[in-house]
């Protein structure tokens, strides 16, 4: 699959138009459109403004990583089954978030979002070092 197929097809499970991101990115449709179609590689910043906007990583677009990940998150290679489950029940749990009684816009939700995925896969790894270090674990057997 194509750089420019694998931002077409997340684009559209976004249900984001060409003209939609080619405004986030500062150019026009057409523009964003010989990205999409491959007659135009896009430049670095642009691709990682690209899988920002489209909650992936630029790995993912350039063919690096072959699954695309949780909506823009990857799990780590030791989480099991029940760790991704998990992850997903997080993440679908979908309040409204607020910062000081304000409604954040998807912009700051993004971001809080990423940034709890990042402590969430630390806290599991932790606790997984930890059973396995444990000495009181041991005894509890």
């Amino acid at each position: 699959m194509s750089l420019g197929s694998r931002i077409r097809d997340l684009r559209k499970k976004y249900d984001l138009t060409q003209l939609d991101i080619a405004e986030q990115l500062g150019m026009g449709r057409s523009n964003f459109g010989h990205i999409e179609n491959d007659r135009v590689i896009p430049s670095s910043e642009d691709l990682q403004r690209i899988a920002d906007i489209l909650h992936t990583t630029t790995d993912y677009l350039l063919g690096r990583s072959m699954s695309d990940p949780l909506p823009g998150h990857t799990a780590p290679a030791w989480a099991t089954s029940k760790d991704k489950r998990d992850f997903k029940r997080m993440l679908e749990e979908d309040g409204e978030v607020m910062f000081d009684g304000i409604p954040m816009s998807e912009k700051d939700r993004q971001r809080v979002l990423d940034v709890l995925t990042g402590l969430f896969w630390e806290a599991k790894q932790m606790n997984k070092r930890k059973k396995v270090t444990d000495p009181k674990s041991d005894a509890a057997r």
